[in-house]
């Protein structure tokens, strides 16, 4: 009898069975291929060290088919770049140095657009060895082609060792507060050395957290709070020697990508919608939507690789002269900027539509279709006519309008008057608009008012009112943020308060990011409740932080939540339910039914 016969396969089989529930969620790790004279291949210790942190690795083979490179991102959860040959120096602008090895021209362009193109996806992204460099080519940092005849001063140690690959041969400092020492655990590593080559320059989007006793650069990380590490060593040839000293990186990255997994099925199942952008500002630019343009924050693209599924485009309109001449220029201005939009959608009815309420919203997400939303920033568009209300959500389907933006107009004052102007509440014109919104279903939003306006208006209408993209003053004391009072009073009323990424309403000293950002809708969240919270990114109006720069990064705003206990249920209701229940709870409008059939 053939010895293979006895063994009981079916009943591997049916254990498999038993085991897939629990496995059926396990994040995918891809593990990006060296080329050989066989083709595609892989040494053990990748495959093996992503499987013993918990994940599933499959290989990504070399190939530059831009098809591919897309499905083969979109199907996994990070990526992890491998060791191998040098990179063409062409692809950095230089010509080769005599000392250059032998180079991959298989591999080269392939993981240098996957590196782009995850970075776009917010992956969570391990480069080792060869994979280090990859990462800083790729996001315009630059790499030595040989450390022994252009590192200055020359190189002290050897960095490529003659032991076997799973010892030690030298070590690495690793940099005070950087994540790989809170992933370590260490402020220094024994590490393997296989390279001639190392980072020069690390670029903007990274930097050094580790380094060899010579300076030469032994690691990096992202600048912009990502899961992102390149190391010049090779962990995984520890874990095949029974050294499990680098298995906390592996678990890192596996634990990052279940996190990237669950928010990725979080923006599958909820509405996302941002309440707050002033994209439409540059529509006169040569704008192509449809593409990843670099003049704007939010277009298709972006909005694809963050997971938003709605934006609010508003009409911003710089306060001017409060004078005839002046108020008919804003209105036409305001017409001018939401006719863009409209075209825009047009020419793009393929991938988005306008959402004039929630059922919109709704159909449009079932329908695999991003949604618009219009608004105002800014009552000033209307002047003193408040018949250009009903004019401007009969011609527009306009869901909601700023009173006020920077100095005082004929409705309100701002929070920030503009000099000679004295702080001051809501007229008496103002009061009727506000009644007039309420009547049409027009929500009012407070974001730019004083705090005096801001009471006048809550105290007048009859509806929820909303700030569609403040921040809080208890952790940055700017006038255009938010009391804790306020917020209270808003919760109160059943409004909304929509955190927003503008780093001057994040912080008062340095660069904001997005750990000030999570900051600021935690504390929202402690004063009013979960129900009166939500998201206006003010992107291309000044907004964006690292963390948060545009509209393809916020993803990373779900994943930072879910590491602070969110659920699904939170998230929902932060993400824009909140944000949708305030719509419906205005008055139904068969101005908003006209403008469906008449576009």
């Amino acid at each position: 009898m053939n010895s293979c016969s006895a063994f009981d396969w079916k009943g591997r089989y049916e254990a498999l069975h038993d085991y897939f529930p629990s496995t059926y969620y396990t994040p995918v790790i891809g593990i990006t291929g060296n080329f050989g004279e066989k083709g595609c291949e892989l040494a053990e210790g990748y495959y093996e060290s992503i499987l013993r942190a918990g994940a599933t690795p499959v290989v990504l083979p070399p190939t530059e088919d831009a098809d591919a490179l897309c499905t083969m991102l979109d199907s996994i959860d990070a990526l992890v770049l491998s060791g191998g040959g040098d990179i063409n120096p062409l692809f950095a602008g230089e010509e080769p140095v005599p000392q250059l090895h032998s180079i991959n021209p298989k591999r080269d362009l392939c993981e240098l657009l996957l590196v782009r193109l995850a970075y776009d996806r917010q992956l969570p992204m391990l480069g080792i060895c060869r994979g280090i460099q990859v990462l800083a080519t790729a996001l315009d940092g630059s790499v030595w082609q040989d450390i022994a005849s252009q590192f200055n001063p020359p190189a002290l140690i050897k960095h490529s060792q003659d032991l076997e690959r799973s010892r030690a041969s030298h070590t690495v400092a690793v940099a005070e507060g950087s994540l790989l020492q809170h992933i370590m655990g260490v402020d220094t590593l024994s590490v393997n050395s296989f390279h001639h080559q190392a980072v020069r320059e690390a670029g903007p989007h990274l930097r050094v957290c580790a380094t060899a006793p010579d300076g030469v650069i032994e690691a990096v990380e992202s600048t912009e709070h990502k899961s992102i590490i390149g190391v010049q060593w090779h962990p995984e040839c520890f874990c095949l020697g029974g050294d499990a000293r680098m298995m906390p990186l592996f678990r890192w990255l596996a634990d990052e990508a279940a996190n990237y997994r669950e928010a990725r099925r979080i923006h599958s199942r909820i509405i996302t919608l941002d309440s707050h952008c002033d994209t439409p500002m540059f529509f006169d630019q040569d704008i192509h939507f449809d593409q990843r343009d670099p003049k704007i924050l939010v277009d298709l693209h972006k909005m694809r690789e963050g997971g938003l599924d709605a934006s609010t485009m508003v009409a911003y309109i710089p306060q001017g002269p409060l004078t005839d001449e002046g108020r008919a220029a804003a209105t036409a201005y305001a017409d001018s900027q939401l006719s863009r939009v409209e075209k825009m959608v047009e020419a793009n009815a393929a991938a988005v539509g306008m959402a004039y309420d929630v059922k919109d919203l709704h159909r449009l997400k079932a329908e695999g279709r991003k949604a618009i939303m219009l608004g105002i920033e800014n009552g000033y568009a209307i002047g003193r006519d408040i018949h250009l209300l009903e004019r401007f959500q009969k011609k527009h389907g306009i869901v909601y309008m700023t009173l006020c933006h920077n100095g005082n107009n004929d409705i309100c004052g701002s929070a920030r008057p503009r000099e000679g102007e004295q702080l001051m509440g809501v007229t008496d014109f103002g009061a009727d608009v506000i009644r007039e919104m309420n009547r049409l279903g027009i929500l009012v939003d407070l974001s730019h008012g004083s705090e005096r306006s801001f009471y006048d208006a809550l105290d007048i209408s009859t509806k929820p009112i909303v700030c569609s993209h403040s921040s809080c003053r208890a952790l940055c004391d700017h006038p255009r943020n938010l009391t804790d009072d306020q917020l209270r009073a808003l919760a109160a009323k059943g409004g909304v308060a929509q955190v927003t990424f503008y780093s001057g309403f994040l912080r008062t000293d340095g660069q904001a990011s997005i750990l000030d950002a999570v900051a600021h809708l935690n504390h929202m969240v402690q004063v009013m409740g979960i129900e009166h919270v939500g998201i206006g990114t003010d992107f291309d109006g000044d907004g964006g932080v690292p963390g948060l720069a545009s509209a393809a990064e916020l993803i990373n705003f779900t994943r930072r939540l879910l590491r602070e206990h969110y659920s699904e249920a939170d998230l929902r209701l932060i993400w824009g339910g909140n944000w949708m229940r305030c719509v419906s709870e205005m008055p139904p409008s068969p101005l908003k039914g006209s403008v469906g059939s008449e576009k």
